[in-house]
């Protein structure tokens, strides 16, 4: 095992507050080293209970220390891709929020300086690590679903839009800030995860349909400017037909959906209950799963288990040297282009293709201090 990692947290709001809860209850091979925020009153306060000695108003201060190898962007979703482009440059690791930018185009600017300056980029999302979705992994893994051809990513929320609903910041719920809503939001902890279970296939064709139709107060509507969707809908084509479709709630009049699932040739999995289904000659078998026994054997088995518990951990741990950073940066891309190709689709009122989406994509990113 390698030494502690030194990490600067950018941005200390309501995210950056949870990161380093994280690093400090759950990794103890992470040490904090800075922070930096525009509020810098908020900014000493949160590193004196964290112990951090060192508080910048300006990233780029911060970016400066050579004593710090990675950092940890906890900003908006269109500050993204400048923070983590300018850390790169640095020469630092980065491990970004999610989604991976605002727009495809910033994504794949984050994604591509990562690969030119040989620095490792990873992206908060957390779905990976669930018990559940190494349980199936590793069943896709070993054949037992046979050849998947067919997989659907739902997320549900009856009524929890950020701010309108009750909780959270009007940030949330504006294009300029936040790109979108539900889909980016949410649904890339969702679509992420399928792409993950399906090796990340390629994406050929996009259709999709957003919506906001759900009253809400209308203060908190006009004070915040309330312009993103609240339920998605996507269809996609994969290679080798493989079809995922996608619903994304933030508020819907229904008690819940659907859990995501994935279907094979030889079997099903589906997550949320989870269960594995296939056939037996004549025989329908539909099979229960002690998830808590699966990853507590992992644990008592497999060296390095811990380091698949957490994105966060995860992330140091790949940083040690201990394990491979898993493709999370391609996977996290891949469900940037799928979330933009919906909102495209969308606006044109058909289904769009990849090369569509790529061209169409411009930066939504907002400069950074």
């Amino acid at each position: 095992m390698g030494d502690k990692v030194r990490i600067g947290i950018i941005g200390v709001g309501q995210i950056g507050k949870r990161h380093l809860e994280y690093y400090k209850h759950k990794v103890k091979d992470a040490e904090i080293v800075a922070i930096a925020d525009i509020n810098e009153a908020e900014a000493k306060r949160v590193a004196e209970v964290h112990n951090v000695p060192h508080v910048y108003t300006d990233l780029h201060k911060l970016l400066q220390r050579d004593d710090i190898e990675a950092v940890d962007v906890c900003l908006h979703n269109n500050l993204h891709m400048p923070a983590t482009v300018a850390a790169l440059e640095a020469g630092k690791h980065v491990y970004c929020e999610k989604p991976m930018a605002g727009a495809y185009n910033d994504a794949e600017t984050m994604y591509r300086t990562a690969q030119e300056l040989d620095r490792k980029l990873s992206i908060q999302i957390n779905t990976l690590f669930a018990k559940e979705t190494k349980a199936a992994k590793a069943l896709i893994d070993e054949g037992i679903l046979g050849k998947p051809y067919h997989a659907r990513s739902t997320g549900f929320r009856r009524r929890m839009r950020p701010y309108v609903d009750g909780y959270g910041s009007d940030t949330f719920v504006k294009k300029e800030i936040a790109a979108g809503g539900a889909m980016y939001d949410m649904g890339v902890y969702h679509i992420a995860r399928m792409l993950y279970l399906l090796d990340n296939p390629e994406v050929l064709r996009i259709s999709g349909k957003l919506y906001q139709e759900t009253p809400m107060d209308p203060v908190r509507r006009e004070s915040s400017g309330y312009n993103v969707e609240e339920l998605g809908l996507g269809f996609v084509r994969l290679q080798d037909g493989i079809i995922l479709d996608i619903i994304e709630s933030w508020a819907i009049h229904l008690k819940r959906f659907e859990g995501s699932y994935v279907v094979g040739s030889k079997g099903g999995i589906q997550l949320d209950p989870f269960g594995l289904y296939y056939n037996i000659g004549d025989l329908q078998v539909d099979s229960t799963i002690d998830l808590d026994s699966y990853d507590w054997r992992v644990h008592a088995l497999r060296e390095n288990a811990d380091a698949y518990d957490h994105p966060q951990r995860h992330w140091v741990a790949a940083l040690q040297g201990r394990v491979e950073l898993l493709p999370i940066a391609e996977i996290a891309l891949n469900t940037m282009l799928i979330s933009e190709g919906i909102c495209l689709s969308d606006q044109l009122g058909r289904e769009v293709t990849v090369e569509e989406v790529k061209v169409s994509s411009q930066s939504t990113a907002i400069s950074v201090k």
